[in-house]
């Protein structure tokens, strides 16, 4: 495997004209995956700016905004790993609400967002509706592995070590969650393009060679 530097906006030019490429017949779907030190959101608005640009319809979907109700997420516990890597993303309802749809021939209606997980309540917004040709950003965390369908994934990898040091005191518990994706999900052989992101500022991509 070869690693090659590159600057965020340069990341951001390359994987945009990645996903340009994608047919403009049908609607593209990119998951944009990593843990919240890799701040995957910050790539997806990027990336969303810049197919603006280039005249691709795009919807940005974070996948916080499709976590369970508090009542089922936080039944065993506010600080259990396994529980948060298991049941805490409403995977069921991204299909539903907004992979599903874009499948060819699908409405194309997408809900951009499901559930206030700080309120604890419905966001009741209306759907938006994405053309064939448009991008579907759909940025979170563990996305990877659970067989949501995507005609592009990229998953900004941390090292350990990174990923304790950004990770503040009160989160801290999930950092067994995210050795246990390692693990099982193998993000970084599943990914279609895996970023390191150890370095804020300083990112790399890692390729075959």
């Amino acid at each position: 495997m070869r690693v090659r530097p590159i600057s965020p906006e340069a990341l951001a030019e390359e994987l945009a004209g990645r996903i340009d490429a994608l047919p403009r017949d049908r609607r593209a779907r990119v998951l944009l995956d990593g843990a919240p030190p890799s701040r995957p959101g910050r790539l997806a608005d990027a990336l969303g700016a810049l197919l603006r640009v280039r005249g691709r319809a795009v919807v940005r979907v974070s996948a916080g905004d499709f976590l369970r109700p508090a009542s089922l997420r936080l039944e065993h516990g506010r600080t259990d790993p396994d529980v948060f890597y298991d049941d805490w993303l409403d995977t069921g309802a991204l299909v539903r609400e907004v992979l599903g749809p874009l499948e060819p021939g699908g409405t194309g209606k997408v809900l951009p967002a499901l559930w206030d997980s700080r309120a604890d309540r419905a966001y009741r917004l209306p759907y938006e509706s994405l053309p064939e040709g448009g991008v579907l950003l759909l940025d979170g965390t563990l996305l990877l592995g659970r067989g949501l369908p995507a005609e592009l994934s990229v998953h900004l990898w941390l090292s350990e070590a990174a990923l304790a040091r950004g990770t503040g005191a009160d989160e801290r518990w999930r950092l067994p969650a995210y050795a246990r994706y390692e693990r099982e999900a193998r993000p970084r052989q599943s990914a279609d393009v895996v970023v390191r992101a150890d370095r804020p500022g300083r990112p790399a991509l890692e390729e075959p060679g």
